[in-house]
């Protein structure tokens, strides 16, 4: 990947180009240390047919961890001012041996004094006298034989050799991020050394500081720009709008339950919706969680048949995380796939066309920018510490607000990445290549090392990531706790899906009574749960006027009911009461601000004509109340409703998660209708007594 960017900006800028080495095996060390002996050798090849040109100017670069910002003719005026016959590129770090530093000649502050052997310019016969001037091994140190011969005085005034001291043209970055800054010109991105006042045309990511080059190589060469957004996001793309579904890509997505999560339900609903051929389709899914053995069994009842093949490790198996990620990579490289999907449960896709989208990119490795809503928290960093953990890059804050948006090389993604099946058998075992990290880690930090690059792409929005760091699995129905943990997915799953009409401009709102208005609120799943949570608790009052819950220990008007302090959710339902009833009472009763709304009574009421079948007509302690029906007249129960004396309206067939809002006191003096079969339930809020 590291050469195919290089090749990007050679193309890019017009650039004559020949490549040494490449297919050839390597016999030059790991370059962890010492070595490169073979890229002299190389070049001694390569660099024959020009021996003998006198006026050819030939440039010589590393491949993988180098960018060109310009082309020929900015790259020739900066070399025709050195008057040299070859120029190399300077650092600021003696490599390999130290004890020469005092050898070199002198610079001024704050030019660079040491030679780099990564990149030099200069007329062809002297370059190729200089690459042939004495016998090299391969696993010889390249830069030690230039340094070598550049501190031979003789030598260094016989070919005319001058080092680039002031990033003219070369830009080594190793100890050195701290001079450049990316600047732009119009359509047009560069590297600034605010030390020395150029702007380098060769950056060159040399020694261990590759991640931080990668990262900035999305803007290098015009890849992204101020003016121009994301131009790199058009290039090199496979869209399958033109391809024929039986001819789609075979894609094995790999499903995760690690830890017991929240809207796991929604989870595989939004993965079995994925707009791509199930056909083409296996599906790998390791369960670690026992909780969700039931979630894990209703998706491959209800999808597993349509799939090409479904293999399931589930708990009992005790296989670890990392192993389990491993054996995906082997089944994918097994059955020949194209690509590989990872998504872990707590990444909730809420656009189908996300697979289309990842494959069109083209790209080796890459995940779609997932965040916690409303938080900087995402699957992505954009930098990496010395030992490989978390650090904030500079545009870090810029990309996860989508104030930057593009294609951005970065040095680890989680949670949802698509890998192209070409370089998954490198990768078999990524996921436990280092054991001392999580396994997310272990593979980025691998993938780093195989510069097999891993783009995050923030052109869309095609989903968030659950919070379940937190999650309590000890309820009946547990979601309903998340409102403040998870409130998109919580209100997704909750809120009626016509909420919002009632709070637009000109939205009519229905009144059965005076002054008693009736407006969707809640789910019918929100009803069936909050019912089976409650029930579930089970500890329903007896209906008598005493009442320890009380502060007074006496109720006035009694039902048997279940207080929310009861079951832990006061907290929850103020804030539900704050979010969404509020707004629907300030548009309806114009001029009443009171944020957030005060409620000590909240609490659902239970109806049956064996235990109290109605309620007497009493005033509300309140200034509003709202009477959420819960389920549904004459299927769930019969009679009920509610009779507004004063008036002498009654509401008797209440709308399953809708509420209706009225005045409490004084003027809407009301009772509850007899239940006659069934079981009738409805949750009440006592606001701003």
């Amino acid at each position: 990947d590291g050469f195919r960017q290089m090749m990007r900006s050679v193309k890019k800028y017009d650039l004559n180009v020949k490549v040494f080495g490449l297919g050839t095996v390597w016999r030059g060390g790991d370059m962890k240390t010492v070595g490169g002996g073979h890229k002299i050798n190389l070049l001694r090849d390569g660099l024959k047919p020009y021996k003998n040109n006198e006026n050819l100017i030939i440039m010589f670069t590393d491949s993988y961890d180098v960018v060109f910002t310009n082309g020929k003719e900015e790259i020739l005026e900066k070399f025709f001012k050195f008057e040299a016959k070859v120029v190399f590129a300077a650092e600021n770090t003696c490599w390999p041996d130290r004890y020469l530093a005092d050898k070199y000649p002198m610079v001024k502050e704050p030019e660079k004094r040491f030679l780099n052997s990564g990149g030099f310019i200069g007329y062809a016969r002297e370059i190729y006298d200089i690459v042939n001037y004495q016998p090299v091994e391969d696993t010889d140190d390249d830069q030690r034989y230039y340094v070598q011969l550049y501190l031979n005085r003789a030598i260094r005034h016989e070919w005319n050799m001058k080092l680039d001291s002031k990033a003219e043209i070369f830009q080594n970055l190793n100890f050195a991020l701290d001079e450049v800054i990316l600047k732009y010109r119009g359509p047009h991105s560069h590297l600034h050394n605010i030390k020395t006042g150029t702007n380098p045309v060769v950056i060159h990511g040399n020694g261990p500081i590759k991640p931080e080059f990668y990262r900035l190589s999305s803007y290098l060469a015009d890849g992204w720009t101020v003016s121009s957004g994301c131009l790199s996001c058009q290039e090199d793309l496979f869209d399958l709008s033109s391809v024929e579904k039986s001819n789609y890509p075979t894609v094995l997505i790999a499903l995760f339950v690690e830890t017991a999560t929240p809207f796991i339900r929604e989870f595989f609903q939004r993965v079995a919706a994925l707009d791509y051929p199930k056909e083409k389709i296996d599906v790998f899914l390791h369960n670690n969680v026992n909780f969700h053995a039931k979630d894990v069994n209703k998706f491959i009842e209800d999808t597993g048949s349509l799939y090409r093949s479904v293999k399931v490790i589930s708990p009992v198996e005790n296989v670890l995380e990392g192993q389990a990620r491993n054996v995906a990579v082997n089944e994918c490289v097994q059955k020949s796939c194209q690509y590989l999907l990872t998504i872990d449960s707590i990444v909730q896709i809420t656009k189908p066309d996300c697979l289309k989208d990842l494959i069109k990119q083209n790209r080796s490795i890459v995940a779609p920018m997932m965040k916690r809503t409303s938080k900087a928290w995402s699957n992505f960093w954009g930098a990496v510490s010395e030992d490989g953990f978390y650090a904030r890059s500079e545009d870090y804050m810029d990309i996860v607000s989508y104030q930057k948006v593009g294609l951005w090389n970065v040095p680890y993604v989680t949670n949802i990445l698509l890998i192209q099946g070409r370089h998954l058998p490198v990768l078999k075992n990524a996921y436990t290549f280092n054991i001392n990290v999580d396994p997310d880690m272990s593979f980025c930090q691998l993938a780093r090392e195989k510069v097999i690059f891993m783009h995050l792409t923030n052109q869309d929005t095609w989903g968030h990531l659950v919070y379940a760091d937190t999650y309590d699995t000890y309820h009946l129905h547990n979601e309903l706790f998340e409102i403040f943990n998870n409130r998109l997915d919580w209100e997704n799953r909750y809120i009626h899906v016509n909420y919002s009409k009632s709070l637009e401009k000109n939205a009519v709102i229905e009144m059965p009574c005076p002054d008693v208005y009736w407006l969707p609120i809640v789910s019918d799943t929100f009803c069936d749960e909050f019912v089976a949570e409650l029930e579930n608790f089970g500890k329903w009052s007896n209906g008598k006027n005493e009442d320890p819950r009380l502060s007074g220990g006496y109720e006035n008007v009694p039902t048997v009911d279940i207080h929310m302090n009861q079951v832990g959710l006061e907290r929850h339902w103020l804030h539900f009461l704050r979010e969404f009833v509020r707004p629907l009472q300030e548009k309806i009763f114009i001029g009443y601000f009171h944020n957030p709304p005060h409620a000590i009574m909240n609490f659902i009421v239970r109806y049956k004509p064996d235990e109290q079948p109605f309620l007497r007509p009493h005033h509300d302690a309140s200034t509003y109340t709202i009477n959420i029906a819960l389920n549904t007249p004459g299927v769930d129960f019969q009679g009920g409703g509610c009779r507004f004396v004063r008036y002498n309206c009654s509401i008797t067939s209440p709308r399953k998660g809708w509420l209706f809002m009225h005045p409490g006191r004084l003027t809407h003096y009301h009772e509850g209708l007899p239940t006659t079969a069934g079981t009738r339930y409805i949750m009440i809020s006592f606001v701003d007594p």
